[in-house]
């Protein structure tokens, strides 16, 4: 990963996930699978587990981290029990 902060790794995660990800997306069919974007490249990769999809793109980016996401959700885990779903 190139010398980003936390919050600019996530801000460029995010941009990514809602500018080229999203929009290509059927989220009706995806809801719940994990996405791991690289975000230096934009490439990303869709699985139905964290450890999946991480495995997935690390064959292709073997020393890279990842931002992950859950299709159709905010957040990829719940410490309360409830993963709320994306309002748009």
């Amino acid at each position: 990963m190139s010398e980003l902060i936390l919050s600019e790794f996530s801000r460029k995660g995010e941009e990514i996930y809602n500018t080229k990800i999203l929009p290509t997306l059927s989220v009706a069919e995806l809801k719940g699978k994990i996405v791991a974007i690289e975000v230096d490249s934009g490439d990303f990769f869709i699985e139905g587990t964290v450890v999946k999809a991480i495995t997935l793109a690390q064959k292709t980016y073997p020393n890279k981290k990842f931002y992950l996401k859950r299709i159709g959700y905010q957040v990829v885990h719940s410490h309360r029990g409830v993963v709320r779903k994306e309002v748009k």
